[in-house]
């Protein structure tokens, strides 16, 4: 087995019998070193946004004191949910190794298929008002803000 993937699979084991959330691991890795590990710990913290691959980003970034994982892979014991590959994206990585499917997670309960149905029906002015209902509203006061942050000499675009 990959010693990487290894590594994710083992932190999902353990947090399993933490019962810190979901049976979730990932790490970050750098030139062949682990920069940052992650468990899922959206039911310790209370935050629905601490997956594996979030908190594994948000470790490397401290690690190496940047918001940029450029030249970064990612191992996670689990295909990545639609907010994870959004932060992994964000991120800058573009390598991801996962064990798991997310067929494998739907199997057990994982409800990632309401997002990714969701964004699938989601186009120009088709809306899933299911699952979320996204208005517009104070478009130009909102405007303000991002003019003046485009007129910033000093601003740093990520």
């Amino acid at each position: 087995m990959n010693e990487f993937m290894e590594v994710a699979i083992d932190l999902s084991d353990d947090n399993f019998d933490k019962n810190y959330g979901g049976p979730f691991g990932a790490c970050v890795v750098k030139d062949g070193k682990i920069i940052g590990k992650g468990i899922n710990r959206v039911i310790k913290n209370n935050d629905p946004t601490a997956h594996a691959e979030i908190v594994a980003i948000r470790n490397a970034c401290k690690s190496i004191k940047s918001h940029d994982l450029s030249g970064c892979e990612l191992y996670t014991s689990c295909y990545p949910c639609p907010m994870c590959l959004s932060a992994i994206i964000w991120s800058n990585i573009k390598k991801v190794y996962y064990g798991n499917t997310k067929e494998d997670a739907a199997d057990i309960g994982f409800r990632d298929d309401a997002i990714y149905d969701y964004l699938e029906e989601l186009s120009d002015d088709k809306q899933n008002k299911r699952v979320l209902n996204l208005k517009e509203m104070n478009r130009e006061e909102a405007l303000e803000v991002f003019q003046r942050y485009e007129q910033d000499k000093d601003k740093i675009t990520y």
